[in-house]
Parts: C-alpha cells; sequence; structure tokens
C-alpha cells in the first residue's frame, strides 16, 4: 500500500490576507483559487516542490472562528522542512515572523519554532542528513 498526505485544512479569517501571508511572508505558491460560490473559494497554497497542500478554509460561524489559529490546541501544528535552515529563518525574521523558540540542533536536525499570521505553531525544520 502506498498512501501519502494530500493537503489539510487551515482555518483562515480572509482569505486574501491568508493569501497574502502564505504567498508573500512564507513564499509559498498560489496553486489554486477557484471561486465556488458568492462567499466560498477553494484555495490552496504550497511550499515550492512539496506534494502536500493547505487548503485555506475561511472559518463560518462562532465555532469555527474560535478555533483560527488554535487548531492545535496550542501545540506545534504544522512541520516545514527545507533544505536551508538559517536561509530560510533569516529570511522570514527579516519579513516579521515571530520564531517563539531560539534555533536549536537536535539529533534530528536543525529547528525553530514559529507563528504564523493566526498565530499556529510551526516547527522550521532542517533535518539531519
Amino acid at each position: 500500500m502506498n498512501q501519502q498526505l494530500g493537503q489539510l485544512s487551515l482555518l483562515v479569517r480572509d482569505y486574501d490576507e491568508a493569501i497574502n501571508y502564505y504567498t508573500r511572508t512564507l513564499g509559498f505558491e498560489l496553486l489554486e483559487d477557484t471561486q465556488l460560490s458568492e462567499t466560498k473559494r477553494w484555495v490552496r497554497v504550497s511550499p515550492h516542490g512539496s506534494s502536500c497542500h493547505l487548503l485555506l478554509a475561511k472559518a463560518i460561524g462562532d465555532t469555527q472562528i474560535k478555533q483560527i489559529g488554535h487548531q492545535a490546541g496550542g501545540r506545534v501544528f504544522l512541520f516545514l522542512y527545507t533544505d536551508d535552515f538559517y536561509r530560510d529563518y533569516e529570511n522570514y525574521s527579516s519579513k516579521g515572523v515571530e520564531f517563539i523558540r531560539e534555533p536549536a540542533k537536535e539529533n534530528y536536525g536543525i529547528v525553530s519554532v514559529f507563528k504564523d499570521l493566526y498565530g499556529n505553531l510551526w516547527d522550521l525544520i532542517q533535518p539531519s542528513e
């Protein structure tokens, strides 16, 4: 059996705000932005070369709105692998990305934790070879 994750749904406050952050700040590609109805769009972004995508889902209703930025209950939610940790760390820092953990060398690689625009926690990781 051969399986892989294709995409993850990420609750956002506003489509255009999220597209701007993920493409301009994090440098992801906008893969698709399709209008489905007057209020709903199918918006997918992804790091360059990644086979897993983020579906940016605009939160609707109080329950979903309360979960924006808290989809993992305060734990690291997403793991962004890189081939050059310090290049991306410096680039993101210069664009105002808030890192809440200083870079550390662990047995699995170099890692730091940052918050996205909604407060979701991400690990930026350069895996050990």
